[in-house]
């Protein structure tokens, strides 16, 4: 990867793991199966990428561009994406570990997570209108004024929503986790 500009390319089990990458751009590429755990990618850019059973776990993304970027079955616990550049930021995530991440004044909108677990999360001020949680465990995860419109928690489980302190008009819940935009009462439901 000593090219500053990549094009249509695929990347197997490379091990990046703790090592620093930056002012490079991807468009178009698939990473397949690599390690970029602990790793450095701040200030690359990733336009139209695929990222499919990659380790992300805690690698920085200060100033990284994620323009269009699909990620599959990728471990990507402790990132904080609240570091990583705003500009056409639009992301997917698909059967992912994203436990411990941080997404804290990021616009979302319409982002689709679907079978991951997102334990103990920071959406702080994030702006998720429309988005789509499908079958999503959101354990302890934090939603403190959050923007929820419209997002879809229909199949999500375990999150605890204060409509207090979120915007939530026109949500869409199932009748089961109502329960979870009710925990600080302390109510017993059965």
């Amino acid at each position: 990867m000593q090219e500053t500009y990549h094009r249509d390319k695929t990347f197997d089990k490379v091990n990046y793991a703790g090592k620093a990458l930056s002012g490079r751009e991807f468009e178009s590429c698939t990473f397949t199966n690599c390690d970029f755990s602990e790793s450095n990618l701040s200030g690359n850019d990733f336009v139209d990428c695929r990222f499919d059973g990659c380790n992300l776990s805690m690698m920085r993304v200060d100033q990284t561009g994620l323009k269009n970027v699909e990620f599959h079955n990728c471990k990507m616990m402790g990132v904080d994406f609240s570091a990583c550049n705003e500009f056409l930021l639009a992301v997917s995530f698909h059967n992912c570990i994203l436990d411990f991440v941080s997404f804290f004044r990021r616009k979302l909108r319409k982002t689709a997570f679907s079978g991951c677990s997102i334990k103990e999360a920071n959406f702080t001020q994030t702006d998720l209108t429309g988005a789509a949680f499908v079958e999503c465990d959101l354990s302890q995860t934090v939603f403190q004024q959050t923007i929820l419109e419209k997002a879809d928690f229909r199949s999500a489980r375990n999150f605890s929503i204060d409509p207090e302190l979120n915007k939530i008009k026109k949500a869409k819940f199932s009748t089961s986790g109502l329960i979870g935009l009710l925990d600080k009462y302390d109510l017993v439901v059965e």
